[in-house]
């Protein structure tokens, strides 16, 4: 059976990523002979920008009601129909966070430094970020909620996810950076609960604490982080900085739904937003995109290799000067993403329009 994959496209820059997404993924396919589908949602979602577009605010809680609503749906069906991923562009934050509450969301990302491997796992599924907003006269009520049931799932998954990322068995320690002084001493009840029935040790601190000794000390050699998104939205792109991990304009991450309704369905996003003052000017930087792409093909179509032979090309066309202008370049987002796909083969297959190969042969 062929593969399915989903799409997703919110406004702003995302219908120009969602082409770059599926060329590199056609390019890919080809390059493997083998056919990937592709079912895109029939709704375009608001980016924020958009929302604020001459909307008055009651009109900005409907449209982000909708586009929840329709998303969680697109999420439900394609999960129902076996399609084991979906590929989504940047959507108004507030309509994502209802998804994620309702779908129960983790995003992942493991960053890997010369001394360390650190996985970051982000609860997605509660806290400020999810949660309904009501209204008064002067006044925004936003209210949330945590449970012993999605804590554990966080962290059963946390643990599965280490387990299969160091499969000796090896997980030198696992932190949790929440302000769990708030909860009522509810939080740390849940945490050794659940460290007991993993057979783990799980230190809970404030986030301030894991600021300190991760600057102080750094990483053990494989840690766990399992955050609140409060501090891990944050602390994300300054992880990715400090370990030298690469800009987050230039990666992509995953979130995984734990809800039963769409259990082992990973949606795949860029770490990078919207992007809605680039819209129409061909100059958005799609290498997250492109690796995106490549993340699917090979985890969830049998493209094995192809995030090596996509990160060959990209360095490909860092040592021909080929980027957007924020990479240092000058070229325009299609440009890129031509010059990309003419020197994407397979290993063992060298691309004859890469010239540093040409020089070499």
């Amino acid at each position: 059976m062929e593969p399915v994959i989903g799409l997703a496209v919110g406004r702003g820059t995302g219908p120009e990523l969602a082409t770059v997404f599926e060329r590199v993924l056609t390019r890919v396919a080809d390059a493997y002979s083998v056919k990937i589908n592709v079912t895109r949602s029939k709704r375009v979602y608001h980016s924020y920008s958009s929302l604020k577009a001459g909307a008055e605010i009651e009109r900005i809680r409907e449209l982000t009601g909708e586009d929840a609503d329709h998303y969680a749906e697109f999420c439900r069906t394609r999960a129902a129909l076996g399609v084991p991923a979906i590929f989504r562009t940047a959507i108004n934050a507030q309509s994502l966070y209802l998804v994620r509450q309702r779908l129960q969301a983790v995003k992942v990302d493991a960053i890997a430094t010369p001394e360390a491997s650190l996985l970051l796992v982000r609860d997605e599924a509660q806290g400020f970020y999810t949660g309904e907003n009501s209204h008064a006269p002067g006044a925004l009520i936003r209210t949330m909620a945590f449970s012993r049931e999605i804590t554990e799932k966080v962290i059963a998954f946390a643990v599965r996810r280490a387990r299969r990322q160091w499969p000796d068995g090896g997980i030198d320690q696992i932190v949790m950076a929440y302000k769990f002084h708030l909860l009522d001493g509810a939080l740390d009840e849940w945490v050794a609960e659940s460290a007991a029935r993993h057979g783990v040790e799980i230190r809970l601190f404030q986030p301030d604490t894991v600021n300190r000794n991760l600057i102080e000390h750094g990483p053990r050699p494989r840690t766990v982080i399992i955050a609140g998104n409060e501090w891990a939205d944050i602390m994300h792109v300054v992880l990715l900085d400090r370990f030298g991990a690469g800009r987050q304009e230039n990666r992509c991450t995953e979130n995984v739904y734990l809800h039963p309704d769409v259990a082992g369905l990973v949606e795949y996003q860029t770490v990078h937003g919207s992007a809605d003052d680039l819209t129409g000017t061909d100059t958005v930087n799609p290498v997250a995109t492109v690796r995106a792409a490549a993340m699917i093909a090979e985890r969830h179509a049998g493209c094995a290799g192809a995030v090596r032979m996509v990160e060959h090309g990209l360095e490909s066309l860092g040592h021909q000067g080929i980027g957007t202008p924020d990479l240092g370049g000058r070229h325009s987002t299609t440009a890129m993403v031509d010059a990309l796909l003419d020197v994407l083969e397979p290993a063992g297959q060298p691309a004859v329009n890469d010239p540093a190969l040409k020089a070499g042969a």
